[in-house]
């Protein structure tokens, strides 16, 4: 915003001639609401003007010339003693009228044709830029992060955004137009001296006003049609991202749990949740907006090596930060409309859990009786109670979820296998703790609740333990069977077994600990289909005959199933 006044400023020069004082006669119309900085005597300065006689004739004009003019003021001035005194204490962007008497233009001579002797000249003039030699580069911090552990150094490579405008507020280029930041390295010669100068000591995140002198920029030679000579620069910058080739990952530990029984190493599998910016905290990715972990092997190339490398060494439960130079990331090239070009990208990683192919079930015993002399085991029946949760704590499943714990005959493959093996072995009242690998739990499928590849955690107590059978058995003998069988079996000596001697005589073996029942069905029905098989020709008793079978015309040999 500028304000516009009539403000006539009488500036009286000491003429000696004739006795005669003679004035020059400022009259500054338009001056700007902010002036940093007003012309000095040796000061450069950049104007355009119009020049005119007394009358309103033009006599000369910097905007017909197509360039405005150029030149040091008060010292070997280019320009006439009147002009040179009128520009001094001028702003940028003010316009002057400068009215200037013959003695202090061309005298009594005039200009050849163009200027008569005597004349009065009047000039319009419009300062567009101020500088002197002895100028630095200025740099005026507008924001700054509070947390800054780096700033630019020479040789990092930066990519900032910027606006360029002139002094006098013209903007000549802007990197948000193209949507896209400028890259360049710093110190190696590929920026203006005055931005390289300008980007030095930037965090970032940090904008900066830079203000560069005509030359430290592009000095006589301007750019193109953008940028003139002569000019000084105004950038306003802000810092998007920094880093050096000889950077590493960078990875700050953040939470880790205690104890960390295990730490992640080459060829292990990890699933892990991450959020992913760039350096000015722009979000980029999150495994967290897909409601899926990331899941990936460990130093077999399947993701950037930044990342790869931070991987290692990981605990279940960890948070780490990990920074990822570009030529760790995705390079100069980027990764489509995702990653840009040579861009830092930082990883807030949470470890949900890594296992290894080769991993077995891991038993932890928390509480084993005193008193252990019968141990579960394949084929046995088994009451248990259960916690089901994964490596970092998350609940998946409960027995306590059910009204009465799970029943199950072992080694039979109603388990996932895992689970199987972490229940054999065990006394009644025993707890345990196991971790079953997903190659051994629900594997790459995952299940109802459970995410794939998933390590799984349970909390094991055997309620109940029953002796089994071999699969496909009905009965076992624990001792040995009595010899002969059928006398015995034939308990009031008739010849003939009826299935209610047969379950008496059968019950009777169990009950005196010489024979066991499969335990997982119904003892009523294990009878009598135990008693079908024998009764062979299905006349509803048993005959001695029909517990031998004839193998070949030469030997009869007594077969009898589980009896």
């Amino acid at each position: 915003m500028a304000i516009t006044a009539t403000l006539t400023v009488l500036f009286t020069l000491i003429h000696v001639a004739c006795g005669q004082l003679e004035n020059v006669i400022i009259d500054r119309y338009f001056i700007p609401t902010h002036c940093s900085r007003e012309v000095q005597i040796g000061d450069y300065v950049r104007y355009q003007y119009n020049g005119t006689f007394e009358d309103g004739r033009k006599f000369d004009s910097s905007l017909d010339k197509g360039f405005p003019f150029v030149g040091q003021v008060g010292v070997e001035s280019k320009v006439i003693p009147g002009l040179d005194k009128g520009v001094q204490g001028m702003c940028v962007n003010e316009r002057r009228k400068i009215t200037i008497p013959s003695h202090l233009a061309y005298g009594v001579l005039g200009a050849g044709s163009v200027i008569p002797p005597d004349a009065t000249l009047v000039f319009d003039v419009l300062l567009l830029d101020l500088w002197n030699k002895e100028d630095k580069v200025q740099i005026r911090t507008l924001h700054k992060q509070q947390n800054c552990k780096r700033t630019v150094m020479p040789s990092d490579f930066v990519r900032y955004h910027y606006n360029g405008s002139l002094l006098v507020g013209n903007l000549f280029d802007s990197s948000h137009l193209q949507n896209s930041t400028y890259d360049s390295y710093v110190g190696q010669g590929s920026l203006l001296k005055g931005m390289e100068e300008g980007l030095l000591g930037m965090c970032v995140g940090e904008r900066r006003l830079i203000i560069i002198p005509p030359f430290l920029a592009y000095d006589d030679k301007g750019y193109g049609t953008k940028v003139p000579p002569y000019a000084t620069l105004i950038f306003d910058v802000l810092l998007v991202d920094m880093f050096n080739v000889k950077d590493d990952v960078n990875v700050e530990v953040q939470k880790i749990p205690q104890p960390c029984r295990r730490r992640a190493v080459g060829g292990d599998f990890i699933r892990y949740h991450y959020n992913g910016t760039f350096q000015d905290g722009t979000y980029f990715d999150s495994s967290y907006s897909r409601n899926s972990t990331y899941n990936t092997f460990i130093g077999m190339g399947y993701v950037i090596a930044g990342i790869d490398k931070a991987l290692q060494g990981v605990c279940v439960g960890e948070w780490r930060r990990v920074t990822v130079p570009p030529h760790l990331a995705y390079g100069e090239n980027g990764s489509g409309e995702l990653i840009p070009r040579s861009a830092v990208l930082i990883f807030d990683l949470h470890i949900i859990d890594f296992h290894n192919p080769k991993d077995q079930v891991e038993i932890k015993v928390i509480y084993k009786p005193a008193d252990c002399n019968l141990t579960s085991a394949a084929n046995d029946l088994i009451m248990y109670r259960y916690n089901c949760s994964l490596l970092d704590g998350t609940h998946l499943y409960s027995s306590d979820d059910y009204p009465e714990p799970p029943r199950v005959t072992l080694g039979q493959g109603k388990l996932i296998a895992g689970l199987d093996e972490g229940l054999q072995g065990m006394c009644v009242l025993e707890r345990r703790e196991i971790t079953v690998p997903p190659h051994l739990a629900h594997g790459t499928n995952g299940a109802l609740g459970v995410p794939s590849n998933a390590v799984l955690l349970f909390e094991l107590e055997l309620l109940q333990l029953q002796k089994g059978v071999p699969e496909g058995f009905l009965f076992i003998w624990l001792k040995d069977s009595p010899e002969p069988l059928f006398p015995a079996m034939d308990m009031n000596q008739d010849q003939k077994v009826p299935l209610e001697e047969f379950s008496a005589f059968i019950k009777l073996q169990v009950a005196e600990s010489r024979g066991r029942l499969h335990p997982g069905i119904d003892s009523d029905t294990v009878l009598r289909d135990m008693f079908s098989k024998q009764d062979r020709n299905a006349d509803g008793k048993i005959t001695e005959d029909e517990l031998n079978i004839i193998v070949n015309e030469e030997e009869e040999v007594p077969k009898h199933e589980e009896l």
